[in-house]
């Protein structure tokens, strides 16, 4: 079985929390997560997440600080998760491996299709947001 070890980005901004949608391809598709991307060999979760951010969304981002590490068995692949609170320093969040986004409120943010690794994440964070 494949493992794969990836860093996941947190943003947010006035109580809402940023989610992306996958694309229409493989296991995952259509599904919402937190940006990242896999690791490189060497390179630590938080450098991974900079690099992803600023190649996926095209916005150069700070790791506020460490949130949580999710493991899940997806049918076809292991997955290790570290996600991070960021925040964007400049450049906004602009698509490019995504299908969709949104800023979702505490009140709305289990109204998408959460991957089932990105969940743990959404509950640890949900303290953080507001109606």
């Amino acid at each position: 079985m494949k493992h794969i070890t990836v860093a996941a980005a947190v943003f947010i901004r006035d109580g809402k929390v940023f989610a992306a949608q996958r694309k229409d391809a493989g296991e995952l598709a259509r599904t919402w997560e937190f940006p990242g991307g896999k690791l490189e060999p060497g390179e630590s979760g938080e450098q991974a997440i900079v690099r992803e951010i600023k190649e996926e969304l095209s916005a150069d981002i700070r790791v506020v600080e460490y949130i949580t590490t999710v493991e899940h068995q997806y049918q076809t692949f292991f997955i290790t998760m570290h996600a991070y609170l960021c925040e964007i320093v400049s450049g906004s969040l602009v698509l490019s491996e995504h299908i969709d986004s949104r800023w979702l409120s505490k009140r709305n943010v289990y109204s998408v299709a959460w991957a089932a690794a990105d969940v743990p994440i959404v509950k640890a964070i949900e303290p953080m947001l507001e109606d």
